[in-house]
C-alpha cells in the first residue's frame, strides 16, 4: 500500500514538472554519441561521452556521471529523461582502471585526472573548448546543429561518480570562481566513497559552508554501495536543514534504471520500480528547483513532518 501510494505521488510530481519544464512541441529527442579529450598523465585519453539533446533551447547544463566499472550506457534512462524535460545532458564514460592514476574513482591518487575533468566545465565557454569542441563535433557526425552550452549548471553523479562529481565541484570552487558562480546543485545518487583517499571527504568539507545544494538519495547500505560509508561521509559533512533520502526499498540500481544491465542487477539487484520512479521524480525536481530559483513544495519536507510529499516511502537523512 505505501508504495503503491509513493509511486503515484512520485509519478504525479514528475509528470507535472517534466511538462512545465519544456514550452517547446514536442518532437523526438536525440542522443548524440561522442567523445571528449581529457589531459592526464603523459597522454590526453579520448573517452566515449554522449551528448543528450532536448527539443528546444537547453534550460541548463546537467552532466550525469555514471559509477565504478559502469560506463555512459548504464545512465542512459537517466540522461534521457532529462533531455526529455529540456536540459542538454553530457553523459562521460570514465576509466575505472588506468596505472597513471586517470581513474573515476580514487586508487592510488587520482586528484590530477579529476582536476582535468573540472577543466573541462572551467573552459566551457572558451572557443574550441574540449567540451564546446565534443559537442560540436557529436552533432556535427549526426548532422543536427549544436545548441549552445547553458551556462547554468547541474551535476548528478551515481556511486563512485558521486564522489567525483563532488570533488569536480570543489575543484571548480578554488579554480574556476566564474564557473563556480552559475553551478546551480549537485545531487548525489547512491554515493560510494573509494577504497583509498578522502575525496569525498575533503570535497563535501569545501562546499558544506558554500551554500552550494547538495541533496542525496541512498540505498540501504549494502556490499554495492559499500555498506552507505559514501552516505554516511554526507550526513557527517554536510550541515544543512534537509541533505536528502534513503529509499528502503531501494537498490544501488535505481539511478540506472532500465539502462542497468546482467552485471549490475547479478551484482547489485535489479532497480526497485517503485525506488526508481521516487528517484527520478526527486532528481528531475531538485534540478529544476536549483536552476530555476524555486521550491516546489512536495519535494522537500515541512517543518513539522519527516516526509518528503512526492516520495512519502522515504525516509529523511539525518545529519550527524
Amino acid at each position: 500500500m505505501i508504495l503503491r501510494g509513493s509511486f503515484s505521488a512520485a509519478a504525479a510530481v514528475l509528470l507535472a514538472l517534466t511538462v512545465s519544464a519544456v514550452e517547446t512541441p514536442a518532437r523526438a529527442q536525440t542522443a548524440l554519441p561522442g567523445s571528449i579529450e581529457i589531459p592526464c598523465a603523459t597522454r590526453v585519453l579520448e573517452q566515449s561521452a554522449d551528448w543528450y539533446l532536448p527539443a528546444g533551447e537547453p534550460l541548463g547544463l546537467v552532466w550525469i556521471q555514471h559509477g565504478f566499472a559502469r560506463a555512459n550506457a548504464n545512465v542512459s534512462a537517466l540522461a534521457t529523461l532529462f533531455s526529455e524535460a529540456g536540459y542538454l545532458v553530457f553523459a562521460p564514460s570514465l576509466p575505472f582502471m588506468n596505472f597513471e592514476g586517470c581513474t573515476l574513482q580514487n586508487l592510488g591518487d587520482n586528484s590530477a585526472f579529476l582536476y582535468s575533468v573540472a577543466t573541462l566545465f572551467g573552459t566551457a565557454d572558451s572557443p574550441g573548448g574540449p567540451l564546446a569542441a565534443s559537442l560540436e563535433a557529436a552533432a556535427a557526425r549526426a548532422g543536427v546543429a549544436a545548441p549552445a552550452i547553458p551556462r547554468e549548471t547541474v551535476f548528478i553523479g551515481h556511486s563512485a561518480g558521486a564522489e567525483a562529481v563532488a570533488f569536480v565541484a570543489d575543484r571548480i570552487r578554488t579554480a574556476y570562481p566564474e564557473t563556480w558562480s552559475r553551478l546551480r546543485g549537485l545531487v548525489l545518487l547512491d554515493p560510494v566513497r573509494s577504497f583509498l583517499g578522502d575525496n569525498i571527504d575533503r570535497a563535501l568539507r569545501g562546499i558544506d559552508p558554500t551554500g552550494l545544494p547538495v541533496l542525496t538519495i541512498a540505498a540501504p547500505p549494502a556490499p554495492c554501495n559499500t555498506f552507505g560509508v559514501g552516505t554516511l561521509a554526507v550526513q557527517a559533512l554536510l550541515h544543512r536543514p534537509f541533505i536528502g533520502v534513503r529509499l528502503p526499498q531501494g537498490t544501488h540500481t535505481d539511478a540506472e534504471g532500465a539502462s542497468t544491465d546482467l552485471l549490475g542487477g547479478t551484482l547489485c539487484g535489479g532497480p526497485d520500480p517503485a525506488s526508481t520512479a521516487m528517484l527520478h521524480t526527486l532528481t528531475l525536481g531538485w534540478t529544476h528547483d536549483f536552476l530555476t530559483g524555486t521550491i516546489t513544495p512536495e519535494l522537500y519536507p515541512a517543518a513539522d513532518r519527516l516526509v518528503v510529499p512526492a516520495a512519502p516511502a522515504a525516509n529523511i537523512l539525518a545529519t550527524t
